[in-house]
């Protein structure tokens, strides 16, 4: 115990294990802190945006078993704003993306397909265990770390510096949008996503052949299986060899960053050093560290066999630590809207209180859906940038600055990404195809204020302050703050003598 004797006279007794307490964690205040702050001082210095764009990936990259289309930062000022960068991975039936690990998390949203995945936490115990077969019909039990299934409308979190890996074991391809946040403080390197890998040589592609449509072009869709091109090469910095870091190589912005999607880490170590550790022969440590394997990044698996339980996440009562925690969730069930309007569409979102991985990962999902001509009403994100990929049809949205001026107003389209900063106003009207999107947010609880309708900053403000901000009068500021009735999603105002009739009973039944 530490007496301490105060000029009034008093005294009081502070305990030693308290006292320590406090010394470590202001401590540990001091370290992290540092670490946001330079990483947010310097994305918001590259926060210079007069004029988004809506984009298409830039570049792709394909394999044995699949392709990955890239939306490059480097390239694109809003994504080098948000710190954030995207891709696309396409996984034909049999697939297996090979096991890796990153500098910085991951946030996936499973288009379309499902699939297996393992996620590799240190430290945590091998729960699970598959009868495994071996040459000469040789059975055993390996053990393994918790796997899961994941299906469309998922949500997947990826913590940074964990191994993952998936594997597509349906009949049709996987289409997965996945966000990598750089800018997040469990990156220690510079803002460029590095993956690691543990198998395969993903830098080579495999051999191609047949002139075909490739993903980013003209006439191909996610899930559809482009042919390779006979000829086409990987787009990497030439004179380039394993080992050497990004400043060794020259790169500089506006080149192909082809190789920074990783090497087999493996390859870097002497034979002769992996033979003794792993204690196996010499051709095994060649298979290893991918010697003369061309199959890329997403490689075939024919012969995969793994046993998953069912209804793997029920809630038992216990606490659940690290080691069982939820990876998953699902996003896109109806059932699951926190906003719904008959008229209008959908709105879902995830969050750490609902996903408390999302925590760690400091990322949060929203999910939306605008039936035809339905509009959700102008808002902005307050504490996050929105990182919006449409999943089909496709909106008109208007994106506004803090100068008042519009840096976006045009069509976003099926397949296409935008980014809209912190704070942007932004309104969204769907097509006639109606949209539907899901948007990735740089905040594990990501909070939108909305500017109309029935939960906006108009219907909590006094009339007084609408009728002397606006120069209007009094019926004025009552009919701006109380004609519309419905909150984010809100139904199309025209139509037919028969959808207004139709509109008039829906509001009547659900206010």
């Amino acid at each position: 115990m530490i007496k301490s004797t105060r000029n009034t006279g008093s005294s009081y007794v502070v305990p030693l294990g308290l006292l320590c307490y406090l010394v470590f964690f202001h401590a540990c205040v001091a370290q992290i802190l540092p670490l946001q702050s330079q990483s947010q001082s310097s994305s918001r210095s590259k926060c210079q945006i007069d004029r988004i764009t809506a984009r298409e990936p830039n570049r792709q990259v394909t394999s044995e078993a699949g392709v990955s289309e890239f939306w490059d930062s480097f390239e694109n000022d809003e994504l080098e704003c948000a710190g954030v960068e995207v891709v696309r991975h396409t996984i034909y039936s049999k697939g297996l993306l090979l096991p890796y690990y990153s500098n910085a998390p991951e946030l996936v949203y499973v288009v379309q397909g499902q699939g297996i995945q393992g996620t590799v936490l240190p430290g945590c115990p091998e729960t699970f265990s598959t009868m495994v077969e071996t040459k000469g019909d040789e059975q055993f039990f390996d053990t393994h770390q918790r796997v899961y299934r994941y299906n469309e409308g998922d949500i997947l979190a990826l913590p940074a510096g964990a191994v993952h890996w998936t594997y597509n074991d349906g009949n049709s391809p996987l289409v997965a949008i996945v966000l990598r946040d750089t800018n997040n403080v469990a990156n220690q390197l510079d803002n460029n996503f590095r993956k690691f890998f543990l198998a395969g040589n993903p830098s080579r592609q495999p051999p191609q052949s047949g002139p075909r449509f490739q993903p980013g072009q003209p006439g191909f869709q996610p899930g559809q299986q482009p042919a390779f091109q006979p000829g086409k090469q990987s787009r990497q910095q030439p004179g380039f060899q394993p080992g050497q870091s990004q400043g060794q190589r020259g790169f500089q912005p506006g080149q192909w960053p082809g190789q920074l999607e990783g090497f087999n880490v493996f390859s870097g170590f002497d034979f002769q050093m992996l033979m003794e550790v792993f204690g196996v022969e010499y051709n095994t440590v060649e298979k290893l560290t991918g010697q003369n394997d061309n199959r890329g990044s997403i490689v075939m698996a024919e012969n995969f066999e793994i046993a998953i339980p069912e209804d793997q996440y029920q809630d038992n009562g216990i606490e659940q630590t690290i080691c069982s925690t939820k990876f998953s969730a699902n996003i896109a069930s109806p059932a699951r809207a926190d906003v719904y309007n008959p008229r209008g569409g959908r709105i879902s979102s995830l969050n750490s209180h609902k996903l408390p991985i999302l925590n760690l990962l400091k990322l949060s999902a929203e999910r939306g859906v605008l039936y035809k001509n339905a509009v959700l009403a102008p808002h902005y994100n307050l504490n996050a940038h929105s990182i919006i990929y449409v999943i089909s049809g496709g909106s008109r949205l208007q994106i506004v600055g803090n100068d008042g001026s519009l840096v976006f107003d045009d069509m976003v389209q099926k397949g296409q990404l935008i980014v809209v900063p912190q704070a942007f106003a932004v309104i969204k009207k769907a097509g006639e195809e109606g949209c539907e999107w899901v948007a990735f947010k740089t905040n594990d609880d990501a909070i939108t204020t909305q500017l109309a309708g029935r939960f906006s900053y108009v219907r909590e403000v006094p009339i007084e302050v609408l009728s002397n901000s606006y120069d209007i009068s009094r019926e004025q500021a009552k009919k701006l703050k109380y004609n519309r009735q419905e909150g984010v999603v809100l139904s199309p105002r025209s139509g037919t003598s028969m959808e207004k009739a139709k509109n008039v009973l829906l509001n009547t039944l659900f206010g």
